[in-house]
């Protein structure tokens, strides 16, 4: 799969060189029916995520709005349209059309501890490390929530990837609402050894940023914060599309693979064959995969990869291959980690991947008449899982992020995460593990099994509430009350302080004929959200038992 994405086009921001727009209301209002239409007559399927209704609305709403419109307003509010699908492949372009976007030539990165200036052009060198508090006066959590709607997210790791560049794109603030008037430039609040200072920088046109992988690319004018005296495992040799090394204290082979495509000189089934031979013929104890900075590539490639673990028995095992995912894993590599999880005994390490596990990728373009914006709109459903486990993201059974320090420094916490981590006693499918407990009877094994793993910081990104709610409401639509209620039952137990949980066994003993205490629970739920979601619905189903 491959996207010309919108966010990508402005980080790149290559031979920008056009002028401003001379289109009429009406054409902008032509090219937004246009797009429509198009949308309508062939790819109503998108509306997954956004109804027809909504969506027909922001269209009106943009449509009425045009002729006060400024043209940078216009196209944000094309992009604001197609990115409303949330899908990362479903965009559009910037590159060659009439409007003439800038930037200033800072790389902001989102790191656990905050919003940093990662790399720089010398002129602003003084930034480069600061810390960003505030945009345009702005808090720089608000100023985010502002240009979201411009980034066609699937979820807040696509965001973080991402939309963070909008930040340094004035038309974009000022489409958005961040700034009044649209300006030249955009002033920044930055935080650097302890001093607090206000930075008003200028946005340049036509400006080749040295980025690879929404890293600096230190060299000539432009400067990283990452001290050069040493590169960490991750970064090394990035003029290759992949590359392994031994680690012999670890007894570990690591891999780094960051685009699902060939090499020229090496292909992807001899590489891997190289790496599977050495690990049958070495002592090799565990492998780990790294694709934190893997977008995609060809879906294709990936089946000597998955091939490789399973027939290495050595290798696929749980606590001898590690997974590390982030980011910037996303469209067919998501498709590469799904089956790894699907075929092998992997641990993932690391951030959330950012995509659905199941999604609409590979795009056509569709060129709008009059300002001639390319539109990349997906077509093709990639499901890896069933229905029911679909989720906003692949989620690491081991989840670590890393701080600035450490990116300054060259730690890699996620790697050290990976090679120093225990997997004795380790569940990789927690619900699978449950199920089986449950129908072979062991009953009093399963409670305390999900007692012990609830609170266990291993399992942080697991959500085990949502998962057992789904558990039982499953059961419940199968007409299973008994094994329904147990699953209730055992989530209030666990999860005592969630008006959810309550509110979800008040339902299961209602339609298991028992209003009574039914009814009891819904009180509960009241005293506990009495103005939120759980309570409204709580109140409701008293109604309805009273009434009947």
């Amino acid at each position: 799969m491959f996207r010309i994405t919108l966010l990508l086009l402005l980080s790149l921001f290559c031979d920008f060189s056009f002028g401003q727009t001379t289109l009429s209301a009406d054409q902008w209002r032509e090219d937004v029916r246009f797009l429509q239409q198009t949308v309508h007559d062939s790819y109503s399927f998108l509306f997954k995520k956004i109804s027809q209704e909504d969506w027909d609305a922001q269209v009106e709403e943009l449509y009425q709005a045009i002729p006060e419109m400024q043209p940078h307003e216009v196209v944000a509010g094309i992009g604001r349209l197609v990115a409303a699908f949330g899908w990362g492949h479903t965009d559009i372009g910037l590159k060659g059309i009439l409007v003439e976007f800038h930037r200033v030539p800072l790389n902001l990165y989102w790191f656990k501890d905050g919003i940093y200036v990662e790399g720089s052009h010398k002129d602003y060198e003084s930034l480069l490390g600061a810390r960003i508090l505030k945009v345009e006066g702005v808090d720089v959590l608000d100023a985010l929530d502002a240009v979201k709607p411009l980034t066609p997210v699937e979820n807040e790791q696509f965001f973080k990837a991402y939309g963070i560049d909008f930040l340094l794109v004035p038309e974009a603030l000022h489409a958005q609402r961040v700034t009044g008037e649209l300006k030249k430039t955009v002033t920044l609040t930055a935080e650097k050894n302890g001093e607090v200072k206000d930075y008003t920088l200028d946005a340049r046109p036509g400006l080749d940023f040295p980025r690879q992988y929404s890293l600096t690319k230190a060299g000539g004018d432009w400067l990283s914060v990452r001290d050069q005296g040493e590169t960490p495992y991750y970064l090394r040799h990035l003029d290759k599309i992949y590359y392994w090394e031994y680690l012999p204290e670890y007894k570990t082979v690591y891999v780094r693979h960051s685009q699902i495509q060939d090499e020229a000189d090496e292909p992807v089934p001899v590489f891997y064959s190289k790496i599977f031979d050495f690990i049958e013929n070495n002592d090799v104890e565990r492998l780990v995969l790294d694709v934190r900075l893997n977008g995609g590539g060809n879906n294709y490639k990936n089946k000597p990869v998955v091939k490789g673990v399973i027939r290495c028995e050595k290798i696929d095992q749980t606590g001898k291959f590690y997974v590390i995912i982030g980011r910037r894993t996303f469209s067919a590599c998501q498709n590469l980690v799904n089956e790894l999880s699907n075929y092998t005994n992997a641990i993932f390490v690391g951030e959330p991947t950012s995509e659905n596990l199941n999604f609409y990728g590979d795009n056509n373009r569709i060129e709008l008449p009059h300002s001639k914006i390319p539109v990349y709109l997906s077509f093709a459903w990639w499901q890896d899982k069933p229905q029911w486990e679909n989720k906003e993201w692949m989620a690491p059974h081991v989840p670590v992020e890393m701080t600035f320090d450490e990116y300054r420094t060259n730690q890699d916490p996620v790697l050290d995460a990976a090679l120093s981590f225990s997997a004795e006693n380790f569940v990789l499918d927690p619900m699978r593990h449950f199920t089986e407990l449950f129908t072979t009877g062991q009953i009093e094994r399963l409670k305390s099994d999900a007692a012990s793993m609830v609170k266990d910081p291993r399992y942080v990104f697991f959500d085990f509430e949502k998962e057992f709610n789904k558990v039982g409401n499953r059961l419940l639509g199968q007409n299973q009350m008994e094994p329904a209620l147990f699953v209730f039952q055992m989530t209030t137990e666990l999860f005592p302080k969630s008006p959810n949980a309550w509110n979800s066994l008040a339902e299961a003993l209602w339609k298991a004929g028992q209003k009574e205490q039914a009814s009891a629970l819904y009180n509960k739920v009241i005293q506990m959200d009495p103005n939120g979601p759980s309570g409204e619905h709580a109140r409701t189903m008293l109604k309805k038992i009273a009434s009947e």
